[in-house]
């Protein structure tokens, strides 16, 4: 094991390849494929897919023992948003998690985070790219407030961005290899308030992969063209299709020394949905990689096959558009979000065989169907090899949605023809793509639920010296452990003496041990005779050795962390109880309402003040132009990267109030003396979360529009900041680098004088929503939820429970809309205060999670 401290880019001179376990074949896969660690969720409760098969305590376990007598260590994902009643339940399965075998865990929730700190500090953690940091001095907060092992960065950092960060002496884990999200991950609500299936939760319905329209003020679909536009430059072209927000797959495999040279500690293999064969095959192909950048040899041949390998994985094409710091049409999968394999050849044409007639049914004197079904012989010019097995995708140019799948018959090389059998005949020149390949799938069952499938190297010393015991020493290659086991004391030959080339032999037959001797250093007397029935028995004592060893510092945990001590004691499942000591919620008298609105022009803030609003906020953007009245407060973003350094952290001053949104500049408004609110996008689910943020400088916070209203109320009672809530206006529900009108093909690379971007265009689903987007002067898109929220028929709630700021985000409304959004505000306060119901809601508008809280 390494020493705590030492990264294991510093150890090791590539960075860790960390592969996704969704359960206990693709750990195998992972684990045959040479993954330095893996990252999986315990249970089906805390993590961030919900979705996979995970792990319950039993096969956990044994997991842990395989990877590390492998040498691999294991994560386990606790990376969602957490409620104040699940707190204990959450800490006890860390808990029990670390008593099993965990070497860290990857966390989202500062709330989770500060009571892990604070309990055991012997606990490794790291920070989820949930948590949505993304600059140097988010990293640096995360390790002087909180102490933590390793930051993972968004999935957005250029390679420049990662070396700065890099500066901070944190261990870094970058994205590698896998989906992308559209969205900032830790930041999107679409799935949530879509259908109660939150990202923040672990159980995304992966909205962005679906079909939208692109709409004007109008409601008419705009067109987005094909590849074919001319005029402009190749990679501002609309690229047709409709899957708007799907991004291609993230491939990093040909960067891995700039990935090295700027500073990356681990690189992460995203999948923890994906089937083993998918992660033995990826997983697979970067090992190869970073062997052979360690090595520094590399080939062609050697860089082909390792594409070949990813392509005849699941992918929806490759890109790595961030690593350079674009966002471009390069990046997306517009026409389809299905698996595109690797294409290996064409149709050359069918031939339509004789309808085969299928009888069903007829059985307990049912009676018997008949159906006739169309089959035909398709031929296939590869342009690839393929194997037996293989599943072909055929998909027509002229319409690609008449696609059909087919078995490859046999082997075959690029050149060959094969014949498919097929469900119809396919048209000429129809595109042929593997899918999946049967090789991979082969080889992920052949380790599905083997206890050993990578062996340990390691050094053998033999000692054989008459009149003294016989003895057999292990080493672990990578210096993780040794053990040394003795036997039978060494007699001369009574027939024939032993030679050192049979003690190789039988010694080095490890069986089923997890070792694998690579390196031999035998000391044999002449004349030494032995049975090696007895050598095999020093050699099994000696590989039982090395395993405990190899074990022990696990072991020693006892089952359970002990706040304080760095040992581990109390085995068992002693109740974890929560932490904090509140008294119990009681009705509070109305506070003294502050009615609040978010704004984009200086005409609005004034529309707004008019109408009753007393607090008045505004994007940082917005802000820097025209003539706002005096005292409107800075609303800062919640993507804080180095590049945006230049136009917020100006708005971030002493003694003044700011609306930051994520922790970067929270760090900077408290070592400014600013008054910090923390916006919704750092979510606050719990206590302990709004206690940490507390402490660590937050004057304010703007809760969550994920949770129920009496999850808001518990909140309100609990803290010592003033809270607020959004009950009037659109939820913003992502932010994405990417510019979704780049679509259009119209991109001048120059977004302040863009036209498109001031028009109010909207997404229309598949559900006949209209989500307006809007894309800012930095090219970030920002898309917003298709209902108005409206919860001020809550808002006589909401004061007796102490929330206290209430806002209208008024970010798409002029100054008509403005004022009457805030008069309603008004009204509902003051109808609270006289002791009557606030208005009913407004028609078509939604209250949001208040009465339906996220999965």
């Amino acid at each position: 094991m390494m020493a705590r401290g030492t990264t294991f880019l510093e150890a090791h001179g590539v960075p860790e390849l960390l592969a996704p376990a969704g359960g206990p074949e693709p750990f195998n896969a992972a684990l045959a494929a040479g993954a330095d660690a893996i990252y999986c969720g315990l249970g089906n409760d805390f993590n961030a897919r919900r979705g996979a098969h995970n792990f319950d305590d039993e096969s956990f376990a044994a997991a842990c023992r395989r990877a590390h007598l492998a040498g691999t260590r294991v994560y386990v994902t606790v990376n969602v948003a957490v409620s104040t009643e699940e707190m204990p339940r959450v800490l006890d399965l860390v808990r029990r998690a670390w008593g099993l075998g965990a070497d860290a865990f990857i966390i989202q929730d500062w709330g989770l985070m500060a009571e892990i700190r604070r309990r055991w500090p012997e606990v490794e953690t790291h920070v989820s790219t949930q948590a949505n940091v993304h600059d140097a001095r988010g990293v640096a907060w995360c390790r002087g407030v909180w102490g933590v092992d390793r930051v993972t960065l968004s999935r957005e950092l250029s390679l420049a961005e990662i070396s700065r960060i890099a500066e901070e002496g944190v261990e870094l884990e970058c994205f590698g290899h896998g989906a992308l999200c559209f969205c900032y991950s830790g930041v999107c609500l679409m799935s949530s308030l879509n259908g109660g299936r939150s990202a923040n939760r672990g159980l995304c319905a992966q909205p962005c992969r679906l079909p939208y329209d692109l709409i004007d003020e109008g409601g008419n679909v705009m067109e987005i063209p094909g590849v074919a536009t001319q005029g402009l430059p190749e990679k501002s072209r609309g690229v047709g299709g409709t899957r708007l927000l799907c991004p291609k797959d993230y491939c990093t495999v040909d960067r891995l020394a700039e990935m090295r040279d700027a500073g990356v500690g681990s690189l992460k293999v995203e999948g923890r949905m994906k089937a083993p064969d998918y992660v033995l095959s990826v997983v697979g192909a970067y090992r190869d990689a970073l062997d052979a950048l360690a090595a520094g040899e590399d080939s062609e041949a050697g860089a082909a096959a390792r594409h070949r390998r990813l392509k005849r994985a699941f992918n929806r094409d490759f890109t790595d558009s961030y690593l350079w710091g674009r966002s471009d049409n390069d990046m997306m999968s517009y026409e389809r979000s299905n698996n595109r394999g690797e294409v290996v050849g064409e149709v050359m044409g069918s031939r339509q065989l004789e309808d085969a007639v299928v009888r069903r049914g007829g059985g307990n004197g049912g009676r018997e169907r008949m159906r006739r079904l169309t089959r035909a012989d398709v031929e296939v010019r590869l342009t690839a090899p393929v194997d037996e097995g293989d599943l072909l995708e055929l998909r027509p140019v002229d319409d690609p949605t008449q696609f059909l799948t087919a078995p490859a018959p046999a082997d075959a090389a690029a050149g060959e023809s094969i014949i498919c059998r097929a469900a119809r005949p396919m048209p000429a020149g129809s595109v042929v793509r593997l899918i999946r390949s049967q090789r991979a799938l082969d080889e992920a069952a052949r380790v599905a639920d083997k206890d050993v499938v990578r062996r340990r190297p390691v050094r053998v010393s033999v000692t054989a010296r008459l009149g003294e015991p016989f003895s057999v020493e292990l080493s672990c290659v990578d210096g993780a452990a040794s053990a040394r086991a003795e036997g039978f004391v060494v007699e001369a030959a009574r027939t024939r003496e032993v030679t050192g080339e049979e003690l190789v032999e039988h010694v080095g037959r490890m069986g089923q041990s997890p070792f694998e001797p690579v390196e031999w250093d035998v000391t044999l007397d002449s004349g030494c005779g032995m049975s090696f029935s007895a050598v095999h028995k020093v050699r099994a004592e000696a590989c039982a050795y090395l395993e405990e060893a190899l074990l022990a510092p696990y072991a020693c945990r006892g089952g359970s962390p002990c706040k304080g001590d760095s040992h581990f004691c109390t085995p068992g499942r002693a109740k974890v109880t929560v932490p904090f000591a509140r008294a119990a919620p009681s009705a509070r008298p109305l506070v003294l309402p502050t009615i609040c609105a978010l704004v984009t022009a200086p005409e609005c803030a004034e529309a707004a003040l008019a109408a009753g609003a007393t607090r008045v906020y505004a994007p940082a953007d917005d802000l820097a132009e025209g003539a706002w009245p005096e005292g409107v407060i800075p609303w800062l973003d919640e993507i804080c990267r180095e590049a945006d350094h230049a136009r917020l952290d100006r708005w971030v001053r002493a003694g003044e109030p700011v609306a930051v949104g994520n922790v970067s500049e929270l760090a900077l408004a408290v070592e400014r003396g600013a008054l910090p609110e923390v916006r919704s996008c750092v979510p606050v689910h719990n206590e302990s979360c709004l206690a940490a943020l507390e402490d660590a400088g937050a004057a304010g916070v703007w809760l969550s529009p994920e949770l129920t209203l009496d999850e808001v109320c518990a909140l309100a009672r609990a803290a010592r900041v003033p809270v607020g809530l959004s009950v009037l206006g659109r939820e913003r529900v992502m932010t994405s680098e990417h510019c979704v009108l780049q679509a259009l093909g119209q991109c001048i690379h120059d977004c302040r004088r863009c036209a498109l971007r001031r028009r109010r265009l909207s997404l229309r689903d598949i559900d006949g929503r209209e989500l307006p987007v809007r894309t800012d002067v930095n090219g970030r898109s920002r898309i917003w939820f298709g209902q108005p929220l409206d919860a001020t028929p809550q808002v006589d709630v909401l004061l007796a429970a102490g929330v206290s700021r209430l806002l209208v985000d008024a970010q798409l409304m002029d100054e008509e809309e403005v004022a009457a959004a805030v008069g309603r505000v008004a009204r509902a306060v003051e109808a609270a205060r006289a002791g009557r119901k606030p208005a009913r809601r407004l028609p078509g508008a939604t209250s949001g999670h208040l009465f339906a809280g996220i999965g």
